[in-house]
This record gives C-alpha cells, sequence and structure tokens, in this order.
C-alpha cells in the first residue's frame, strides 16, 4: 500500500479525489478492544509504554480506514514535567495535587524537559513513523485549556477559579500563559522532530471566554507559539474547542494551516469568519452518531457539499468521540466519506471544466 497524503494535501489546500476523515478522540472508548486494554492499564500507563501507546494509535487507522493518525497520548502528559502532580480519575478527568493559587505556585514551575521526562512519548512517534502508512498527528494542549486543569484543579464548567486570576492578577496570568506558552513549543518540536507530520493544538475550553477577553488575555499566546514553530514544514492545526464560533474572526494572524471547527458554526461560516485564510476541520456533532446510518450520511452529506466547495477541507467531529459511539457506524461513516466525497468531487471537476 503506498503512503496516503490526502491528509497532507488537505491542510495545504491542495487538490485531492476524495475527502480526507479522522476523528478527535479515534483512539478510545468505543472500541471494545481499548477497553480490554484498559481493564489492565490507566491511561497514562499506556502512554509511559510506547509500544503500547502505538498498537492503540494504530487501531482505528486499521479498523475505520482514516486519513490520519492521531497519537493516543494526553494533554496533560507535558505538565508533569514541569512540576505538577497529576492523575486521570475515571470518569472525572485530570486531577491535580498541587493547584495553582498564586504567583508562588507560578514561579516553582520548571522549564519542561521533553528529552529527559518524556521520551516515552517521543519513542511511541518515532515506532509509528516507521509503521503508518498515514500521516501521524500529534498534539498538545493550548495554554488556556491546561490553566484551567491547573488552576480549578480538575474540569469545570464555570471557570471560577481560572476567571478570578485572570481579571484579578492579570500580570500573573501572563506569567502563567508563557511559561504553558513555553512547554507547548519545546513540546511540540520535539514531536516534530521524532517523526509527527502535523500536530494540533487543543484548545477545548477557550470558547468559554468573550472574544475581548480571548483577544487580551489569551490570543498573544496563541499567536507566539505558532509564531516560534512557523519554521517547521508539518502542517499546524489549531481547534478553538467547542462553542468557539465567535472567536473565529480574531485567528487572522495566527499562523496555523488549519483551523478546526465545531458543529455550531457551519463550514461555509466557518471559512467567511476566518476570511478563507485557513484550511478547515470539522465539524459533525458527535452525537449525531447516535442515529440511524441514513440520518448521520444526511448530515455528513451537508458537511461535505460544503467542505468541497473550496480547497482545504477535513472530515471530522466538533469535538471528541463519545464512549457509548459505535465502532460500526463510524467505519460505515469513514466508508460513506471517502464514497460520497469521491463522486462529489469528480463531479465538481466535470462542471469546472465545462466552464473552462
Amino acid at each position: 500500500m503506498s503512503y496516503n497524503d490526502r491528509f497532507i494535501r488537505a491542510c495545504r489546500k491542495e487538490s485531492v479525489d476524495r475527502v480526507p476523515v479522522w476523528y478527535m478522540r479515534q483512539a478510545g472508548r468505543y472500541d471494545p478492544d481499548y477497553r480490554k486494554i484498559k481493564e489492565k492499564y490507566s491511561l497514562l500507563e499506556i502512554c509511559r509504554q510506547p509500544e503500547l501507546a502505538a498498537e492503540v494509535t494504530l487501531m482505528p487507522v486499521k479498523k475505520l480506514g482514516v486519513d490520519a493518525a492521531i497519537l493516543y497520548s494526553d494533554i496533560m502528559n507535558p505538565v508533569a514535567s514541569i512540576g505538577i502532580d497529576f492523575d486521570i480519575v475515571p470518569n472525572v478527568g485530570p486531577v491535580i495535587d498541587n493547584p495553582i493559587r498564586s504567583a508562588a505556585d507560578i514561579q516553582r514551575l520548571k522549564p519542561i524537559d521533553v528529552e529527559g521526562d518524556l521520551s516515552h512519548v517521543l519513542e511511541t512517534i518515532r515506532i509509528l513513523d516507521r509503521e503508518l502508512e498515514v500521516p501521524l498527528i500529534t498534539f498538545a494542549g493550548a495554554p488556556f485549556t491546561i490553566a484551567s486543569y491547573l488552576i480549578e484543579g480538575r474540569p469545570s464548567k464555570s471557570y471560577i477559579r481560572t476567571k478570578t486570576l485572570m481579571y484579578s492578577e492579570p500580570a500573573i496570568w501572563h506569567q502563567l500563559m508563557d511559561k504553558l506558552g513555553d512547554m507547548v513549543i519545546a513540546y511540540l518540536r520535539a514531536h516534530m522532530a521524532a517523526g509527527g507530520k502535523a500536530f494540533q493544538l487543543f484548545d477545548s475550553w477557550v470558547g468559554a471566554l468573550s472574544p475581548n477577553d480571548f483577544k487580551m488575555y489569551v490570543l498573544p499566546t496563541i499567536e507566539r507559539i505558532f509564531d516560534e514553530l512557523s519554521d517547521l514544514p508539518q502542517p499546524k492545526i489549531y481547534f478553538p474547542g467547542v462553542a468557539s464560533g465567535e472567536l473565529l474572526p480574531l485567528l487572522g494572524n495566527v499562523k496555523a494551516d488549519v483551523i478546526g471547527l465545531d458543529w455550531r458554526v457551519s463550514v461555509t461560516e466557518g471559512r467567511r469568519r476566518l476570511q478563507d485564510a485557513y484550511a478547515v476541520q470539522g465539524n459533525l456533532d458527535p452525537y449525531v452518531l447516535t442515529a440511524p446510518m441514513e440520518t448521520i450520511e444526511s448530515y455528513a452529506r451537508d458537511i461535505i457539499d460544503q467542505g468541497i466547495e473550496k480547497p482545504g477541507y477535513i472530515f471530522n467531529l466538533g469535538h471528541g468521540l463519545f464512549p457509548e459511539a459505535s465502532l460500526d457506524k463510524l467505519r460505515a461513516l469513514t466508508e460513506f466519506i471517502h464514497g460520497y466525497s469521491e463522486e462529489a468531487i469528480a463531479r465538481l471537476g466535470r462542471k469546472e471544466s465545462q466552464h473552462v
């Protein structure tokens, strides 16, 4: 089998014969074989075993036929290297033993040591670089999203402690953003050197901010991360997470190649808000996967039709897969996306040639 580069081509707004697809959290709990592995090992234990983490990363590529793999890891992994003690608690998420509540807490954070503390992540990437016939996407959590866990101490719906620090102690807040920005830059640069073919910066919860607050307290660090990684040849994705449609018009100076959209903004509207400056990725509501296959295909068809109107489109979900998702439906959806988009792109090509 030859190397499948459709995902990379779409990131660069190059022509493709069919729409590439991958799914956020595609290596995960919807897969019965993964659940068996999780009976023996925790998420963090899997991450510390490169061969096993690589195996889990490969599962959806083999089972679903997706056009890219995403590294099996967690956005919290690098924070252990900077001095944060945490655990991933089942049915809760990241729980921080020593949450950040003061300037002193921020000052004690160390620079990340990727080679020393996270060599297992780099080894997983090297294994996958040898074994994959599709591109490997690696990732990091963006500073606001990571900060929300570090400050709250666990997942939050209100982000009250996070916003209190942001509004009350802006100088301290920006110190934290700077340190987390440094962490992300070093971590992703090491990923690309180890064999990553693209990366995604996950800002899952930044949609909790107003556009003005995002512009003032977060965007400068996002721009700096992509500025400092702009020398890397690999495609770069920024996913501003759920409920982030109002933030899209502010991203014009972010040196990313692709912007991920959630389902609250259509692909067409997302492109308009981004002034067609980026390729786009998304944006099926994950819970549409609970519907009958006919309904799933109807939603997917509409998204694909919008996606292929212009170059630079990758099919994905508007957020990550949930544990109850059906492996069979995902496999069928992937086949539908490939088949339908190939026919639709061919029809578009014939129409355009008739007008030349």
